[in-house]
């Protein structure tokens, strides 16, 4: 239906251009075009500029693309005159109607017009395309903040969770979206179509898709989840390629082994809480039998925050002691030497759970999983001890994994304890990790 009504706005507007524009007028620049969906048309005309518009974008090169974000970001700010007389009106009378048209008045032009953009088929899945170009452009480019910040603000109600759908990603998932999960799986590579239907064909392995009505075939965020006896401290038995399926009457505990984003250009964009609170319920419904609901994650930047906290001065996680402990990880094969990884355990469980419990930045818990884990209403249940050899994770966490437990009684209240005061809930095994440590240290507190 809309392709065919951009084909008769896109009628509609040629023949309009033919009778009031030169030929040099026809080139008239990408800024303008985008000021001329803005002018106010028929719902026709303004879907076939759109549409227009957006096929125009897809072929610029890098240059000309930053090139209209300084534009997006200069030009298409809000109106200084409506936005003066509105601050003076209100000023003047304020009240609810004087108060609405501030709000209106102080809104930048460029939300509208990508409300406008929207329009064209396909809109939103090139607008979440172009701010991913944006934020690559923006590595270099700080000015542009402006111009991300009106994405992220009408993309945090497009990509409300109410609108989102959860899907289950079998062998029956059509094969456009299967070579998606492949490319998107961004914890634990797949690396074939074999090593694919491993993870989603046998009857103790789940995989669940978020979608969004205006990208039917893209993938926002896949979960991937095993079915286990226990809960599992590390993942090389779950991706074993040569495993023995375990059966569903023995099956008590799903693990959620890899959570991936799909799309870059909604990075920063929160889909709501208690997402995987969903893909739980889900399960459940299927398997009634499970009891337990964990995730087995990874800790992508423990090993940065440690070497920095080794280098340190007056370090409040680190004792002396542990310092001189912890010159062994300077050996790249530390962990394969049996007495050696023996002598780390200690100290660097400690130091982890110090990590995990106390440290802290302007965003809240340092570790980016944790902050959505705990945010999703979990708790902080176990760290696992070489839960992952592989060579990023040793890189990333020296081995280091994570279970975040998902009790169904306790998500919400769980959920409000991080959101009010980013309260880091974690089991008294955790705890007890760090007590040591903290009460060592409280004097430099």
């Amino acid at each position: 239906m809309l392709q065919s009504i951009a084909e008769r706005g896109r009628a509609l507007l040629d023949r309009a251009r033919d009778r009031r524009e030169t030929a040099p007028q026809r080139s008239a620049s990408f800024v303008e075009l985008c000021e001329e969906l803005l002018s106010g048309r028929g719902e026709a005309s303004g879907v076939a500029l759109a549409r227009d518009i957006l096929a125009r974008y897809a072929e610029l090169t890098a240059g000309p693309r930053i090139a209209f974000f300084e534009a997006l970001a200069q030009s298409f700010g809000p109106d200084p005159e409506r936005l003066q007389a509105a601050v003076a009106a209100w000023q003047a009378a304020p009240s609810e109607e004087t108060a609405a048209e501030l709000h209106r008045a102080s809104e930048p032009r460029r939300q509208e017009l990508f409300r406008r953009l929207n329009l064209a088929p396909g809109g939103t899945a090139a607008l979440v395309r172009m701010r991913e170009q944006l934020i690559d452009a923006m590595d270099h480019r700080s000015d542009l903040g402006t111009v991300d910040a009106s994405f992220v603000h009408l993309f945090s109600s497009w990509f409300n969770r109410g609108f989102l759908v959860l899907r289950r990603i079998d062998w029956s998932t059509p094969a456009n979206i299967l070579e998606k999960i492949i490319r998107y799986e961004a914890v634990h590579a797949i690396h074939d179509w074999d090593d694919l239907r491993r993870r989603i064909d046998p009857a103790d392995r789940r995989c669940y898709a978020f979608f969004h009505p205006a990208m039917v075939d893209e993938p926002l965020i896949f979960v991937e989840v095993a079915l286990t006896p226990e809960i599992p401290g590390a993942i090389a038995p779950i991706l074993a390629a040569t495993r023995a399926a375990v059966g569903l009457d023995k099956a008590t505990t799903a693990a959620f082994y890899s959570i991936s984003n799909c799309q870059r250009g909604l990075a920063g964009v929160s889909f709501g809480n208690f997402l995987i609170k969903q893909v739980v319920e889900e399960i459940s419904r299927e398997t009634p039998g499970l009891s337990t609901f964990v995730t087995l994650s990874p800790v992508l930047g423990f090993a940065e925050w440690l070497r920095r906290e080794r280098l340190a001065e007056n370090s409040r996680a680190l004792t002396e002691d542990d310092k001189a402990a912890l010159t062994v990880l300077d050996d790249e094969h530390w962990w394969q030497a049996p007495d050696t990884a023996e002598s780390l355990r200690e100290p660097l469980l400690r130091a982890a759970a110090w990590y995990f419990l106390h440290g802290r930045n302007a965003r809240g818990p340092l570790d980016q999983v944790a902050r959505f884990h705990l945010g999703n209403g979990a708790r902080l249940e176990r760290i696992n001890w070489l839960g992952d050899t592989s060579e990023r994770a040793l890189r990333q966490s020296h081995g280091l994994m994570v279970n975040y437990l998902y009790d169904l009684e306790d998500i919400e209240k769980n959920h409000e304890a991080y959101a009010e005061q980013q309260t880091v809930v974690a089991s008294s095994a955790v705890t007890r990790l760090a007590r040591p440590l903290v009460s060592e240290l409280m004097p430099l507190i």
